[in-house]
């Protein structure tokens, strides 16, 4: 249905081959690839981007679709405003093509203790020039006409919104390939070839590429392939529950959420849903050998956590999935082309029994879709952008922690500067690698 992921049976738009010789090449077709690859072409470099599965197929065609400021760590909020300034380029660039909508995010405040949480994230947003502001009671009510519940308060960002994301990832491909990138579906990145110790190529299933830089945007799958390379990245992923309303009488046009369900409007007249407080955890070997990264993360959030206790084979963090491979070899990245798991059952009814009690107006709650994703998360819940130190030529985008759609330009922009060697334009120290091996205390951002 439109508004549903793109999956492994979508046709692929671009299907290569990929070419002998690029300048750089990306490995990853989400949005953060995609816009790296979009930038380094506008540089006037030779970029390929080479995906194993489909462009956006898993965690950037299975988000939410907000574009949000509001609620993020300090560090990432001079990239989101930089990313807000090129999405309104990127929307005018494909012909309104991604389904931008500037309608403001808002967060319900059920209690006094809630609201005093926001109310202490005024003060960030005021110094990053964003305009937020406390919603009363009365407010949240003039928002959301017909909801059949009172709340103390909200938070409230009128220039965050929201985009389609099963039509942006299409739509930003085409724009970069446009600009002269080669984008290659159905082609997974095995090896990265070194020579005099920095990276010299890509190996593909569809055979090398030489190149002088690699950027690896693979999401989910970067640890894994990382660790092939002899380098450690504390990464694990959490499966989260999306679905899909049908068509449904207007509500509000603002992104809410509250302490359970998230909900924004789709350009189809439905809604999207999805727990606030709820994922599931897969656990494999790296929920072990990372447990002590991650151990803070695991107290705080362990009342809206399932864990499962054998992540499947072929999955990133697989009991079965090889460690290891050969580059003339199936890898497990050919195996296992689109993670699409499949949708918490019980969520879903929860999804649709909620929304249905905060708008008794609707009636039954017809869910048109849903759908399982898996983000991809790093201890402290905020990205890694940085040169791999032990590997020159390899830049690595990845980490983006469930919320890199709406940042995800900017990204690619400054990932574009890291690779060119320029001043990328914001502090990064918080994204270095270098975080999770020298000692560094992995503090979570804020949780509002």
């Amino acid at each position: 249905m439109r508004g549903a992921p793109i999956t492994a049976a979508t046709p692929p738009a671009h299907p290569g081959p990929p070419p002998a010789r690029a300048d750089v090449v990306v490995i990853g077709g989400g949005i953060i690839g995609i816009m790296s690859a979009y930038f380094l072409a506008m540089r006037g470099l030779r970029t390929v981007v080479v995906e194993k599965g489909r462009v956006g197929a898993e965690q950037s065609s299975r988000n939410w679709g907000w574009v949000r400021a509001q609620g993020r760590d300090p560090a990432e909020l001079p990239l989101m405003v930089e990313a807000h300034r090129l999405w309104d380029r990127l929307e005018a660039e494909t012909g309104r093509a991604t389904g931008l909508v500037r309608a403001g995010v808002l967060y319900l405040a059920t209690d006094a203790a809630r609201l005093a949480r926001y109310e202490g994230w005024l003060g960030t947003a005021r110094a990053h020039g964003l305009d937020t502001r406390l919603l009363t009671g009365a407010e949240v009510a003039a928002m959301l006409p017909g909801a059949a519940r009172a709340f103390a308060g909200g938070l409230l960002t009128p220039s965050d919104g929201r985009a389609e994301p099963e039509r942006a990832m299409p739509a930003l491909a085409g724009l970069a390939a446009a600009r002269g990138v080669v984008v290659v579906e159905g082609c997974a990145a095995r090896l990265i070839d070194r020579a005099a110790g920095r990276v010299c190529g890509v190996v593909t299933e569809a055979g090398r590429i030489d190149c002088d830089a690699v950027v690896l945007a693979g999401g989910a799958w970067s640890g894994l392939f990382l660790r092939r390379h002899g380098i450690s990245l504390p990464q694990l992923t959490v499966r989260a529950t999306v679905a899909a309303t049908a068509p449904l009488p207007a509500l509000t046009e603002a992104a809410v959420s509250d302490r359970s369900l998230a909900f924004r409007r789709r350009a189809d007249g439905g809604y999207i849903l999805a727990p606030s407080d709820f994922h599931e955890v897969l656990v494999g070997p790296d929920s072990f050998r990372y447990l002590r990264a991650y151990a803070g993360q695991v107290r705080a959030e362990l009342a809206s956590s399932r864990f499962l206790p054998w992540a499947p084979a072929g999955y990133p963090d697989g009991w079965l999935t090889p460690r290891r491979w050969a580059a003339d070899r199936p890898t497990p990245f050919e195996r296992m082309r689109v993670l699409d798991p499949c949708p918490h059952r019980p969520t879903l009814d929860r999804l649709a029994a909620g929304f249905a009690a905060l708008f008794p107006a609707l009636g039954p709650v017809p869910l048109a879709a849903a759908w399982g994703g898996m983000i991809d998360t790093l201890p402290d819940v905020v990205p890694a952008i940085d040169h791999v130190a032990a590997l020159p030529g390899l830049v690595v985008a990845t980490g983006m922690s469930g919320h890199g759609f709406g940042i995800g330009p900017a990204v690619g922009r400054v990932v574009a500067d890291l690779v060119a060697g320029e001043a990328p334009g914001h502090d990064l120290a918080r994204f270095r690698m270098a975080r999770f091996a020298d000692g560094s205390r992995l503090v979570p951002g804020p949780t509002i």
